[in-house]
């Protein structure tokens, strides 16, 4: 044991080992590729319902904020076009993955959802890592211990305050969003 922890209270070496008993079964590595290929239960893939374009009066309302935007799912696609066409997709991705999370009620589905949002959009090096500091990405892991639909709101709400600074100005001067107020 190296000296630093060796000053520590037994109680706190006591509860550092649970945490990173919690942590490392969440964080394992699977054995077998099949797990990485269906992460969830099979469902029924439902037709995605055909969206329904906005007049150019609504669509000019979504100048107000990135609320507006998000609470309209033809807002949504319409944004997550121009953030793909950015290279930024990820941001909204993990925006849409964390509002998923927080309906979730079932504390399996929860941490199965809660697992891939971390090893996607958080863990250093994930496939659709999101840019955020490493305080904001060490509270998260910490919320990983006990789950609650608020785990990731910390996260979420730095993407969020990134997408509405960065690009949802450019977002509004597009040729995409132009076109819809026309």
């Amino acid at each position: 044991m190296c000296k630093g922890l060796a000053a520590l209270p037994q109680t706190c070496l006591v509860r550092a080992k649970e945490i990173k008993t919690k942590l490392g079964t969440l964080l394992q590595k699977p054995d077998n590729a099949i797990d990485l290929i269906i992460p969830y239960p099979e469902k029924q893939e439902k037709k995605p319902e055909k969206l329904q374009k906005p007049t150019p009066e609504e669509a000019s309302q979504w100048r107000e904020s990135l609320d507006r935007v998000l609470a309209n799912d033809y807002g949504v696609a319409t944004f997550r076009s121009f953030l793909r066409s950015e290279f930024s997709e990820e941001n909204i991705e993990f925006w849409a993955a964390c509002e998923d999370f927080k309906k979730t009620k079932n504390p399996m589905k929860m941490s199965t959802k809660a697992k891939k949002i971390y090893e996607d959009f958080i863990q250093t090096g994930g496939p659709k890592e999101v840019n955020i500091d490493h305080v904001t990405k060490d509270v998260t892991l910490r919320n990983l211990v006990d789950l609650s639909s608020a785990t990731f709101d910390l996260a979420q709400s730095r993407i969020f305050t990134l997408m509405e600074k960065d690009s949802f100005g450019r977002f509004l001067r597009s040729d995409m969003y132009q076109e819809l107020i026309k």
